[in-house]
This record gives structure tokens, C-alpha cells and sequence, in this order.
């Protein structure tokens, strides 16, 4: 039932005393601390880099390859109309964050004002999202680890990642959020590599790439629109996808230190970071190198990087994005842990799932998510890597 606190009511966060043991309806504790809670153990930078690393993603390195090769320049249109889209949706996010700072975020958000039914589909659509991600994921780092290594049965490198990852979360929220904070600065320093370099290459002119590289590129092979508008709307299903996990910023609200002062810093932010790290990157790309000759099937971020001689450009490409899938797994251990947890608290799932350990983690909705990731998968898994050991140049 839909309600509003009257003026003289204090704002809940989320701790309020539900029961015997004090928990809020997430579990989290007012102090961080006690058997039976979730502890609010990451650090602001740990929300800071979360937030970041949510809006940078494998679609970013690799699905704006396809995505360029359809729409032409007028992709980065798509990405800035999402991009607002985005952030009015993470405003709202943020206002309900700070209204009531728990792990359920949305899922608790829509009960609450909505109903149980609208409780009950967002939280386990949301938790069946990232199981699906997950385990996408998991392959995907099999293949990663295979260029390097062919011989290493695809299984195997997820298995590992799963394991160490799994771990982490059953260990402390202080884990979960320091394998985060260098995940997402290993992508945000191959991008601000990318922009200086660019940057130095249009002002300077010096490296191959110094004769023929011009902001003119961006709009003088075929116009802004090169295949009409049918291009950038039929590239709005990859842009949506690649801002995925921007949300999960919400799922860390009842685990934030101090999420009155972090929270509405990260969700302000949000709109920034996708117009440098996406606009910016993109037509940086498209500066150096014109679109018409990006290959789509090879990753724009290792065309370029290869263009200007940077020795092992594939390689160095393949690592940031096995980087990008082993944080969207990382991401995804902890949100359905999280998810599963505010379930089961809620009555909408087995109640053994609403336990959390000594050391302040759903430990059984974390392995819950876990198991079902790890289960034995069948067939080819997807197709081969779009980063690839051939000539590019």
C-alpha cells in the first residue's frame, strides 16, 4: 500500500527495529556490526568505483564494435539518449536511496510502495538477471583465458574466478568491495590512456596515426548518419545492454558507510561518467580512426591501440575486458546474494536463505546464486572473441 511519512516522522534507513534482533528489513545493522546483520563495511571509495565500474562494461570494448559498423557516428547519439535515460533513472534511484539506504534497493522499494507482488517479480526477475550474466560471464572468461592459453579446457578459468569470488563475498562486504575498486580502475585507466593519447595525437600530430587523425572524422565519411536513423535505433538494444550494472549501485546501499553523503555523490556523478567514458571514448576512437574503417568484428579498442604501435595491443585489450567480466561476475555474486536475502526476509522465498554469518554476509543466498552459476553447462558456449591474434593493421 502506497503511504507517505507525515512531516514530524524521522526518515527510516533502513535499521529500524522489524523484530528480535533489530535488523532492518535487509538485515543491515545500525552500526555495522552484531551476528545476524549485514555490515556496512564499504568504504566510500569502494562506492565511488563501484559507480564507476557499473557504467563501463564488456559492451563498452567490445559490443560498440557491431554496434559502430550499424550506426555509424550517430551511435554516440544513442548512447547519449540513454545516458539521460539512465540517469533520471538512477535519480530517482538515489532520492529512494537515501529515503531508506537498504540491500533490497528496488525490490524492497517496489513492496513497499507498490505491493508484495511487485516485491516478489522485481527481486526474483532481478536475481534470475544476474544468475543468466553470471554464468554468461563465466564462459566468456574461459574464452578470455583461452587466448592466451588454448590448451585450457573453457571450464576451467571460471570455475576459478567463481571460487575466489564466491570466497571473497562469504568472507566481508570489504572484499567484495576492494576486488571492485581495481576492476573498475583497470577499465577507467585504459580509457584515460585511450582519451590522452588521443588528445596528444590531435594536437601534436606525431605516430602513424598523426597525418590522417582529425575531429573531421567523426562526421566526414557518409555524415553523422551515415545509414539514416534506422542505424542508431536498431543500436539501442547493444547501448541499453552495455549500461547494464549501473543499478547495482543501489544493491550496495545497505552495506555503505555512510550512504547519506556517498550515495547522492555517486548517483550525481553518474551522468558525467557516461559522457567521458562512453561519448568521449567513442568519438576518440572515431577521431583516429574513421568508423567506415573499424573492423566489426575486431574491438575498436584494439584497432587503435595496434594503429598507433602499442606492442600487444590485443592482448593488453583481452585483459581489461576478462577484467570487465570477472567484475560483472563479481557484481553478480554479490547482487543476488544480497537479493536473495531481502527474499527471503520478506517471505518470499525459503527463510533459511535470510541467515547471514558471523562475519556479516548472506552466506547462504550467496552460495545459493553461486551453486546455480556453477552448474554444468552444456553446448558450444558463445562466439569466439571479437579481440583477435591477427593482423589488424
Amino acid at each position: 500500500m502506497t503511504h507517505r511519512l507525515p512531516p514530524s516522522s524521522p526518515r527510516p534507513t533502513g535499521n529500524e527495529r522489524s523484530g528480535p534482533d533489530d535488523s532492518g528489513p535487509d538485515g543491515s545493522s545500525p552500526d555495522g556490526s552484531g551476528p545476524g546483520h549485514l555490515h556496512r563495511g564499504l568504504q566510500p571509495r569502494h562506492i565511488q568505483m563501484i559507480a564507476i565500474g557499473g557504467t563501463i562494461g564488456v559492451g563498452l570494448f567490445l559490443g560498440s564494435a557491431e554496434a559502430l559498423h550499424d550506426a555509424g557516428p550517430g551511435l554516440l547519439l544513442t548512447y547519449a539518449v540513454a545516458g539521460v535515460v539512465v540517469f533520471f533513472v538512477m535519480r530517482a534511484l538515489g532520492e529512494l536511496l537515501v529515503y531508506r539506504p537498504v540491500s533490497g534497493s528496488f525490490a524492497t522499494y517496489a513492496e513497499e510502495f507498490i505491493g508484495n507482488w511487485a516485491g516478489f517479480a522485481t527481486g526474483w526477475s532481478y536475481w534470475l538477471m544476474w544468475v543468466v550474466t553470471g554464468t554468461a560471464e563465466l564462459t566468456a572468461a574461459g574464452i578470455y583465458v583461452q587466448y592466451w592459453w588454448p590448451e585450457v579446457p573453457q571450464w576451467l578459468p571460471g570455475l576459478i574466478a567463481l571460487a575466489i569470488l564466491g570466497v571473497a563475498n562469504l568472507a566481508a562486504v570489504q572484499l567484495f568491495g576492494e576486488f571492485e575498486f581495481w576492476f573498475a580502475l583497470i577499465k577507467v585507466l585504459t580509457i584515460i590512456v585511450l582519451l590522452v593519447m588521443a588528445a596528444a595525437i590531435l594536437i601534436f600530430g606525431f605516430g602513424p596515426l598523426g597525418e590522417t587523425a582529425s575531429l573531421s572524422n567523426i562526421w566526414s565519411h557518409g555524415g553523422f548518419f551515415p545509414h539514416g536513423m534506422a542505424g542508431p535505433l536498431l543500436a539501442l538494444q547493444v547501448v541499453v545492454f552495455a549500461f547494464v550494472g549501473v543499478e547495482l549501485l543501489g544493491v550496495t546501499a545497505g552495506e555503505s558507510k555512510d550512504p547519506d553523503k556517498t550515495l547522492p555523490s555517486a548517483v550525481r556523478r553518474v551522468i558525467w561518467r557516461i559522457a567521458l567514458f562512453y561519448l568521449g571514448a567513442l568519438a576518440a576512437v572515431m577521431a583516429l580512426v574513421p568508423w567506415n574503417q573499424l573492423d566489426p568484428h575486431v574491438s575498436p579498442f584494439v584497432l587503435v591501440f595496434a594503429k598507433v604501435g602499442i606492442p600487444a595491443a590485443a592482448g593488453v585489450v583481452n585483459m581489461v575486458v576478462l577484467t570487465a567480466a570477472l567484475s560483472s561476475c563479481n557484481s553478480g555474486v554479490f547482487s543476488t546474494g544480497r537479493m536473495l536475502l531481502t527474499l527471503a526476509r520478506d517471505r518470499h522465498a525459503p527463510a533459511a536463505f535470510g541467515k547471514v554469518s558471523r562475519h556479516g554476509a548472506g552466506s547462504r543466498a550467496v552460495g545459493a546464486g553461486s551453486g546455480v552459476a556453477a552448474r554444468p553447462r552444456h553446448g558450444r558456449g558463445p562466439p569466439p572473441l571479437p579481440v583477435t591474434r591477427r593482423p589488424v593493421w
